[in-house]
């Protein structure tokens, strides 16, 4: 099946919100997560700057039901007078349409396009990451915060021979680790089986060597680090982890324990305001605050993980702890 083609009729949900309750989202978001197939949910500003002005999209696989309809506004009480707007989508993908138009971004050395009509960048490592049903095609402050912390990474002189990029998306962050460390051994996994075949076509347009050797990126679909090719690689020297606050303070331990003594872990995909209670998770885990990159709200963290005594082995990601945050994809 192509990445691109529509496979179910969408129908949206808009109803205001304030930037609080679009905040809290990022985290939980309760009930839905117990649907069959949670709603995709999308905040947005209306007002620039006016934190009350802010506007939640819900987005369904087929007509949602009172009762779902009603679940969604317990998440937003602000809400509860605000009379809901419902309409059915066109047969078309909504996340490509969200996604076309979006200009070229540079971020470190690298310049990723989303169109193959826009020209490539003299003296970058450009990137071709056409729109479709995976996030992550670097607009995202999260995605170019990503790149950019790789990039100076390696202009500090960090060397790293066992990466792992967990929640890849469309697998621009794997592409980018891989241009700058060409010998290492990398793999890219997420949650979503759409995201790892995205990815694995991305790797193809891109030229990205696919397989499980030295300057070879492997694909596996997985809940968190819960997948024996993840584990059988541990101890990583470098993991990336672009996801959401909820996820990452959850994976916290599973994560940590993938990383060797000194080995780096860049995250992202927190806002400003989540950013000390994903540190404080971490920091539990023996890990040290090493480099940060703020833009706009979304901070991009460099962690390292402090010297143990003694082996630390991998540990199993629990059914409690898998990482899995429905509704929501990787930036």
């Amino acid at each position: 099946m192509s990445a691109n083609a529509p496979t179910a009729e969408t129908w949206k949900l808009t109803l205001p919100c304030t930037r609080a309750e679009a905040e809290a989202l990022s985290d939980d978001i309760g009930l839905l997560a117990m649907l069959d197939t949670p709603p995709a949910l999308m905040t947005s500003e209306v007002e620039p700057d006016d934190p009350a002005q802010w506007r939640l999209e819900a987005y369904f696989e087929g007509k949602p039901s009172k009762a779902t309809i009603a679940l969604v506004r317990t998440l937003i009480p602000s809400a509860a007078k605000a009379k809901p707007v419902l309409e059915q989508l066109p047969i078309e993908d909504w996340v490509t349409l969200s996604q076309q138009g979006l200009e070229p971004v540079a971020a470190g050395r690298f310049y990723v396009r989303n169109m193959e009509s826009d020209p490539e960048q003299p003296g970058f490592r450009n990137y071709l990451i056409t729109a479709g049903r995976a996030f992550g095609t670097g607009q995202h402050e999260t995605t170019s915060g990503c790149l950019r912390m790789l990039d100076r990474a390696r202009r500090l002189g960090h060397r790293f021979g066992n990466i792992a990029d967990i929640g890849t998306g469309t697998g621009i962050l794997a592409f980018a680790a891989m241009h700058l460390w060409p010998r290492a051994y990398a793999i890219a996994s997420d949650i979503d089986p759409v995201s790892v075949e995205v990815t694995e076509q991305n790797a193809r347009i891109n030229a990205v060597p696919l397989g499980n050797g030295g300057g070879q990126l492997a694909l596996v679909t997985a809940a968190g680090a819960n997948h024996v090719a993840i584990m059988g690689r541990a101890p990583y020297d470098l993991l990336i982890a672009n996801i959401l606050a909820g996820p990452l303070i959850d994976l916290a331990p599973s994560l940590c324990a993938l990383i060797e003594d000194g080995g780096t872990l860049i995250l992202a995909g927190l806002l400003d305001t989540q950013a000390d209670r994903v540190i404080a998770a971490y920091r539990k885990q023996g890990m040290r605050l090493a480099d940060r990159i703020d833009d706009s709200q979304w901070p991009t963290l460099r962690l390292r993980k402090r010297p143990t005594i003694g082996r630390k082995r991998p540990l199993r990601v629990t059914a409690q702890v898998t990482g899995e945050t429905p509704g929501f994809g990787s930036w």
